[in-house]
């Protein structure tokens, strides 16, 4: 039961073929079992996942369920769970105990969902393989010596080894597409506003944003019916009613104007993935889409103007973390500047304490308007490159990652080039965009992704395009062999 999509198996506990019970213990014993190998959750919640089930169980003997209810699922531990530890992956947070739910929680709870736990992640999501986390590195289900990409790695990794049928991600520069398409899953990072902030917590403000992580898009378009709409708490939430995304799936791609940025296509592209993703690009094209060529030319622009934009508002944000109201406290301070500091190194690690150090020197006075200033005008020509583009296009192609995967330790000790596997998402995160990462096939054993970009709002287009696609093709069924059982 464990390989069926959130649709079948929603469609097996409206048949009385299973009980949630038993699905939610299945996923429990499984992850009890399995997780060992890949450290993909931080902490599981079985008490609650059962006491949910069994209220799910009675809901629908009273015809009272929806498409989702009774349905387990696992939260990236960056969303505020009640009465659960939430960490955010930091020892900062290792003893920290939420007193309310997320909204993104909150919403999924109230659509009947089932938690199984919280997963494992990059350190206060600052991170590409998910090896910044206090408690230790997730691996790749598809090779354990490979990364899973990160931050949402946990959630990737728990969802492609199938301890979980679906889980919640974020991505602030890439983090639920990258992942994804390093674990052969689907991930949809929404337009920046749709979904909830409020009690996910904070990186970068203008950047973050949650999304779901399943195996199907047509999972995805169920995961976002429950998840999104605007929300009074969270002042970025955008007033806007939420479609139904999955009105759209079965349309013909008949017509489809795809634009294939050529900046995506030169070196740094192993090449590997390249022929993964023009094989993906023809069966596009055979379900009716044109293609053409197109410029990005700000592309080689988004790392650098990421890297002082994110890190900037984490430094703000993560001023919060004080030893003083709630987190890690060091022992025995001797003033409070002493607490303040080593609280503060104590309960950072060294990528989080990089970021901070970074945003610090950007925001400082002097530096302000070369750097800061810089980077938000940057910004404005990536979403004006983007906005160009799509006066052409419906929607823009290309890899997800740089390559394939990587090794465990690999890129640990040069950040640089640990920044640049995430040069094909970030743009979109600068521009607001929408994206997803749906799996189009396999380089030396391991995952590729095919990242598809579209408009402000397009998610019910890039749904349907990542639908049909899944249609012709059977890669999101691949499991690996360690976890088919």
């Amino acid at each position: 039961m464990h390989n069926k999509t959130l649709v079948e198996l929603s469609q097996q506990l409206v048949s009385g073929a299973l009980s949630s019970v038993e699905l939610t213990q299945h996923f429990l014993d499984r992850i009890k079992l399995l997780d060992p190998q890949l450290n993909s959750f931080i902490s599981t919640t079985d008490e609650l996942a059962l006491a949910q089930a069994k209220i799910a169980d009675e809901l629908r003997a009273a015809g009272s369920a929806g498409p989702l209810t009774g349905i387990p699922i696992a939260h990236k531990d960056i969303f505020c769970t009640k009465g659960v530890k939430t960490t955010a992956g930091s020892k900062m947070l290792d003893n920290f105990i939420s007193p309310y739910d997320a909204t993104v929680v909150e919403k999924l709870n109230a659509a009947g969902t089932i938690t199984l736990g919280k997963t494992n992640m990059d350190e206060f999501a600052m991170g590409s393989s998910n090896e910044t986390s206090f408690y230790g590195a997730v691996k790749n289900p598809w090779n354990t010596d490979y990364v899973p990409g990160g931050s949402s790695g946990g959630s990737a990794a728990c969802v492609a080894a199938r301890l979980a049928p679906a889980a919640t991600g974020t991505d602030t520069g890439g983090s639920i597409r990258q992942p994804a398409s390093l674990c052969g899953i689907t991930g949809l990072k929404p337009t920046y506003g749709s979904i909830s902030r409020w009690g996910m917590i904070a990186f970068a403000s203008s950047l973050d944003q949650a999304g779901p992580m399943t195996q199907t898009a047509e999972d995805a378009a169920l995961m976002m019916n429950a998840m999104s709409g605007f929300d009074s708490k969270d002042s970025t939430s955008i007033n806007k009613e939420a479609p139904d995304y999955t009105s759209e799936l079965n349309n013909s791609l008949e017509g489809l104007k795809v634009g294939l940025p050529k900046e995506f296509f030169k070196e740094g592209l192993d090449s590997g993935v390249q022929q993964v993703i023009e094989t993906a690009i023809k069966d596009i094209e055979k379900l009716g889409a044109t293609v053409k060529e197109i410029s990005l030319s700000t592309t080689n622009l988004a790392v650098p103007a990421y890297y002082v934009i994110a890190p900037a508002e984490a430094s703000s944000n993560l001023s919060r973390f004080d030893g003083v109201r709630y987190g890690y406290r060091c022992d025995d301070p001797a003033n409070l500047e002493d607490l303040y500091k080593r609280s503060r190194g104590e309960g950072f690690g060294e990528e989080v304490q990089r970021r901070i150090l970074i945003g610090a020197y950007a925001l400082s006075a002097g530096f302000y308007d070369a750097y800061y200033i810089k980077a938000q005008k940057v910004r404005r020509l990536i979403k004006n490159d983007f906005d160009s583009a799509f006066a052409d296009v419906d929607v823009i192609m290309g890899p997800t990652a740089p390559s394939a995967g990587f090794a465990l330790g690999e890129k640990a000790d040069d950040p640089i080039s640990m920044y640049l596997s995430d040069i094909y998402t970030i743009a979109v995160n600068l521009a607001g965009l929408p994206a997803m990462s749906v799996p189009a096939g396999f380089t030396a054993g391991l995952p590729v992704g095919l990242q598809m970009i579209g408009s402000h709002f397009s998610e019910p287009r890039l749904l349907n395009i990542a639908h049909q696609f899944q249609q012709a093709t059977d890669w999101h069924k691949k499991t690996p062999d360690a976890f088919t059982k």
